[in-house]
């Protein structure tokens, strides 16, 4: 004979057994102690949380007749007259369990409510449990209100439901209503335990802590995983064996992960990834545990004694969250969350995992956009470009307009041929590092560096104050009515932009403020919005639209005409 799969065998039979829903155990033993029942509950929440447990317990309270068959209807059903055993059994004619999701129409309704009219045959109340009840179409729902309203003094009405927003408030307002929770990993590892140490299984709890997680607050599905569990390891449920059974991640991989991170060590990053996909490993819950993990960094830095001690990881922990800044937790997070609906869109789940951690690497704060702390290969190339301006400019560009000392008219363009340089040959409009006198062209010099993203709204949210140029040096003190885009990370790659510019160290100062006259942004604000008054004006004039707004009463709606 095949053993009975632990989530049948443990299922409780009294109300003293349930594990989890107290406020709900609650409420139905004191009404039934004190004999105010109501005539129809509902009973909500997700998967393997007691719905259907709670409906038959409470069919047992209400036809129990005591182990001397003199009893009455109590909070503690005796388990041992026959109401009780036949219900335990599923056998007992006056307990109805119907299934919503496969007898949902009008006819299935009036088929039971017309049977309810009969007296019960061996009960004392005829009780009838219908599952997954957001199932049933507004037909059948209206054919019920009048009945689950008014329903014989014999008959009780239990509804169940995984969805409580699909049910019409006419039935709501007929029942009395009790939300269950899910049960929370300390309370499910906690009745593993108890279970596992009755079936005389040997166990690791850290194990059992996993199986509790991987339930998502289900007792059944941590009853069913446990019964896995089982079976795969062939003995003692270990950590291993649970993990390497569900397909999840060690967290080991998960604080090497952070700790690349932390170093700026790209190249082991992708090696934690190809590792993970030899093991075939979960990428999905990877990221999963990857965002639980750093939330409970994130709560560490806020909230120190929010970590555990009984947490395997709780050192670790509290190590990686004085290492990380606040900022970087959350980002880390957030990019987490985010890029876990990517991976059905990546080549292979490993590639979007991969591309996760080096999107964590490249937006780190202050990281300068990469994993490598080496030098910008730009920097050998400027001072060829400062070295090939001669020292009385003026003058040489007059002389011998050559390919070397462009005149003032040559575009910027001319220059990108020379294979040398990284960077554009900066315009006449832009002076040269050893001219203390004149300011740069600030305006052409921000559009035409090599500068994207953060960077280069920072550079057209500027304008220029000061240019103070030296032998050493120059200090720019530009202000900016926007602070908020002037992080350091973006100050600092604004300033080897410029470096690399002019040949020459640049130091950057931010004052905050409004500016007197225009950034690039304000003038290409203005740019566009000329265009597209232009654009609007000419569909104004334009004679079919003039003869369908005639003929038709059309009208061109505000704001979507824009400009090519």
């Amino acid at each position: 004979m095949t053993a009975l799969a632990l989530a049948r065998s443990w299922r409780p039979k009294t109300f003293s057994e349930l594990v989890g829903q107290d406020h709900v155990v609650k409420a139905l033993t004191h009404a039934l102690d004190q004999g105010r029942l109501h005539h129809a509950w509902l009973f909500t929440g997700t998967r393997g949380v007691g719905k259907t447990t709670i409906a038959r317990i409470m069919a047992k309270a209400l036809n129990c007749t005591g182990s001397d068959g003199s009893g009455k209807m109590t909070s503690e059903p005796c388990g041992k007259c026959p109401a009780c055993m036949e219900i335990d059994a599923g056998r007992f004619v006056d307990y109805i369990e119907m299934d919503a999701a496969s007898n949902r129409g009008v006819d299935d309704i009036a088929a039971l409510l017309e049977k309810a009219a009969y007296a019960p045959s061996n009960g004392r109340y005829k009780v009838y449990m219908i599952d997954e009840v957001h199932m049933l179409t507004n037909h059948a729902f209206n054919a019920m209100l009048k009945t689950l309203e008014e329903p014989p003094e014999h008959v009780k009405f239990i509804l169940a439901t995984t969805d409580p927003q699909k049910i019409p408030v006419t039935i709501l307002s007929r029942c009395l209503q009790f939300n269950l929770k899910q049960m929370p990993v300390p309370l499910i590892v906690e009745h593993l335990e108890k279970v596992l140490a009755a079936e005389k299984v040997e166990y690791e709890v850290n194990a059992l802590r996993v199986l509790a997680k991987a339930a998502q607050g289900s007792m059944r599905d941590a009853l069913s995983l446990t019964d896995q569990a089982i079976a795969y390891a062939a003995g003692k449920v270990t950590e291993e064996s649970v993990r390497g059974m569900l397909g999840t991640l060690d967290d080991a991989y998960l604080i090497r992960i952070l700790d690349c991170l932390i170093a700026k060590d790209g190249a082991s990053l992708l090696a934690v990834a190809n590792e993970m996909g030899e093991r075939s490993m979960s990428f999905s819950l990877a990221l999963q545990d990857l965002s639980s993990l750093l939330q409970k960094i994130a709560a560490a830095q806020v909230v120190p004694e929010s970590v555990l001690e009984d947490w395997p990881e709780a050192g670790e922990i509290r190590r990686l969250a004085g290492q990380l800044t606040k900022e970087e937790a959350q980002l880390f997070y957030q990019i987490t969350i985010t890029s876990r609906p990517d991976l059905s869109l990546a080549p292979d789940e490993q590639t979007g995992f991969a591309m996760t951690l080096l999107r964590m690497l490249a937006f780190r704060p202050g990281n300068g956009g990469g994993g490598s702390t080496a030098p910008s290969p730009a920097a050998p190339s400027a001072p060829p470009v400062n070295t090939a301006r001669p020292s009385s400019a003026p003058a040489a560009r007059a002389a011998t307009p050559t390919a070397k000392s462009a005149p003032a008219s040559a575009p910027v363009r001319a220059a990108a041929p020379a294979p040398a340089a990284a960077f554009p040959t900066p315009s006449a409009a832009v002076p040269a590092a050893g001219n203390p006198a004149e300011h740069p062209d600030w305006h052409a010099l921000m559009r035409q560096l090599p500068v994207r993203g953060l960077v280069q709204q920072l550079a057209h949210q500027t304008e220029l104050q000061d240019w103070n140029d030296s032998a050493v040096g120059v200090k720019a003190t530009i202000v900016t009515p926007m602070p908020q885009l002037a992080s350091e990370a973006s100050v600092g790659r604004l300033a080897e932009a410029l470096t690399a510019h002019f040949g020459k160290p640049v130091k950057i100062v931010i004052e905050k403020g409004e500016v007197e006259g225009k950034t690039v942004a304000k003038v290409d604000a203005q740019i566009h919005q000329e265009k597209r008054m232009n654009a609007e004006q000419m569909i104004a004039a334009d004679p079919f639209i003039q003869q369908l707004e005639k003929e038709f009463g059309a009208k061109v709606v505000g704001g979507s005409v824009k400009p090519l």
